[in-house]
């Protein structure tokens, strides 16, 4: 009963003692200035010694004091080392506070703080979201630091997807062309410069980036940045396939951020990059072994990457060549989870897509193990069954596209024939443009219709003014709209439109292109030199803005794409 009495003594003393002493602290903080708070507040990395409690106190004293300013500061202060629904109910507090601020600062600061919140819990497209919100208050406050920012964290967002070479332009920029940079954020940006270097193959650039940064942090003893530098270098020797170089690094990173920090980032990157260089020295086992731990960490923290695919693709066929299915099934299952996240946040290009395992096939392949588990049918019905399923898929489609291919020729054919025709015949071109692809006879009850809301003088004369627009191929010109020609022919646009729907059957903007493309037909298969033009130049030479607008009435007007059409051309020239 003693020794009990005594320990509850003991524990009491110590929880007293340490309240006491927690209290004396909070005492202490309260009577510093606030530039005191911040300056050690900002000193130490998120969630290093007593942040949190500086950044309570400081809060309390700005609420106390109806420090309008400090409130909104100790809302930034307090949010990084929360969780995201809290850190947002903060972020949330400073937009309210802040939303009459005449500071330069805001409300751009509030949506940046935010797309870095996202992007650490790895919803890019809220990211992103904020990312260019916070571009746009800040450019529109001039505000210089926060258009970096912006910037910069738009370009990490891009290194994230895969786009290294939009990431080193602009990082390169904000590191060395600009004065408004403090030296820690240049560090920064030289670190991952140095990474997105590497992804392009600029390894001397990176080397020197590395070595550079390796130096300054052994000089400052910042063991954080130092290893960040040493993880850097391992993925620098992988890169050159120095494999076991790059492992010397990257175990002592492995050892530093396990023990003294908790960043996802670091971690899952020391692991991947250490399984791919035991990977590179076919030491499979030792690979396998450093995935399943990354596999571990994204069941943990769901903290999920691109390479991941390549982490899980590996797993897959180290279990497919120790034939051990339930394991094969279980990485199948963990990289399509993996890759329907990838596919919802990448919307974007993603790094590379795998060249052996897309979503199709690992569904099949992941169908087919089942059953093989189930059924305890051989591998060999399984890989027979695939086969021939794509080659049955593989001949589907072959003929399907032969036959529409065939029926395009007969078309393209039908055209050029009609053409050859109307030459043979010695027609004039006008006389050619009409025949090639006629329009619907016209009868007596649409005259009628149109005589009714027009007079006969008017209906006749417009018409004849189409007819020399059809004859001297003025439908070529560019920007022809309904109005202009109206105009032209001095009559106005209900009529014109009227006339058109009435004798021509169409409305004007078919009416047009029908005449561009029949004046097409006949003068690429009369035309050799007309014929030899790139489209792009062909397409302008018929009055349309671009390539696609051309080709697409084309298919429209004769139901064959332009490309057939040019080669049988061709093919029947040569007979």
């Amino acid at each position: 009963m003693k020794i009990k009495y005594l320990l509850l003594c003991l524990i009491m003393g110590m929880v007293f003692s340490h309240a006491k002493a927690q209290s004396i602290e909070k005492n202490n903080l309260r009577q510093r200035t606030y530039e005191e708070l911040e300056k050690e507040f900002y000193s130490n990395r998120v969630g290093e010694g007593n942040s949190k409690i500086i950044a309570q106190s400081y809060l309390k004293k700005a609420k106390s004091e109806k420090a309008v300013n400090h409130i909104a500061e100790g809302y930034v202060m307090l949010h990084f080392d929360e969780d995201l629904p809290n850190a947002l109910k903060y972020l949330d507090s400073l937009q309210q506070i802040t939303r009459n601020s005449k500071e330069n600062t805001y409300p751009a600061r509030t949506y940046l703080l935010r797309g870095n919140l996202y992007f650490k819990t790895d919803n890019l497209q809220a990211a992103l979201n904020n990312y260019i919100l916070g571009l746009k208050y800040a450019k529109e406050k001039g505000n210089k630091r926060q258009i970096a920012m912006a910037h910069i964290n738009i370009a990490y967002l891009n290194n994230y997807i895969g786009k290294h070479q939009e990431t080193a332009k602009v990082l390169r920029h904000y590191a060395y062309d600009t004065d408004y940079m403090n030296e820690d954020e240049k560090k920064s940006l030289k670190l991952n410069l140095a990474d997105a270097y590497i992804e392009i193959n600029k390894m001397d650039s990176a080397y020197a980036l590395i070595q550079e940064g390796m130096l300054d942090s052994q000089k400052n003893k910042d063991a954080y940045r130092y290893h960040q530098n040493l993880g850097l270098l391992g993925s620098y020797h992988l890169h050159l396939k120095n494999y076991k170089k790059a492992i010397n690094a990257l175990l002592e990173c492995e050892k530093y951020f396990f023990t003294n920090t908790n960043d996802k980032r670091d971690q899952n990157y020391t692991l991947l990059y250490l399984g791919k260089s035991y990977a590179g020295l076919q030491e499979k086992e030792k690979a396998a072994g450093f995935f399943h731990r990354i596999d571990s960490l994204v069941l943990k923290t769901n903290y999920i990457y691109p390479e991941l695919r390549d982490v899980y693709t590996y797993l897959i066929d180290y279990y497919k060549e120790n034939n051990d299915k339930e394991k094969q099934l279980y990485y199948v299952d963990r990289f399509l989870k993996v890759d329907q996240v990838l596919y919802t946040q990448f919307r974007y290009i993603s790094r590379e897509l795998p060249r052996r395992y897309d979503t199709p096939e690992l569904q099949q392949e992941k169908e087919d193990i089942t059953n093989e588990i189930t059924k305890r049918k051989s591998l060999f019905y399984i890989v027979l069954s695939l086969l021939l399923i794509s080659h049955l898929l593989f001949i589907n489609v072959y003929f399907k596209y032969k036959k529409s291919e065939k029926n395009y020729k007969k078309i393209a054919q039908d055209l050029i024939q009609s053409v050859n025709e109307n030459r043979v015949g010695k027609k004039s071109d006008g006389e050619i443009k009409k025949e090639i692809l006629s329009e619907p006879l016209l009868t007596e009850n649409t005259e009628d219709k149109a005589s009714r809301t027009i007079s006969e003088d008017i209906a006749r004369n417009i018409l004849h003014e189409l007819e020399i627009f059809e004859n001297n191929d003025q439908f070529l010109n560019k920007g022809i709209t309904l109005g202009s020609l109206a105009k032209k022919i001095k009559t106005n646009s209900k009529y014109l439109s009227e006339i058109i729907n009435t004798y021509k059957g169409k409305n004007f903007a078919t009416y047009l292109n029908d005449l561009r493309i029949d004046y097409a037909i006949s003068r690429l298969a009369n035309d050799k030199k007309f014929r030899s033009y790139k489209i792009p130049f062909i397409a302008e030479e018929l009055g349309y803005n671009n390539e696609q607008a051309f080709t697409l009435a084309f298919k429209k007007r004769t139901g064959t794409p332009l490309s057939i059409y040019l080669k049988e051309i061709e093919n029947m020239s040569s007979y």
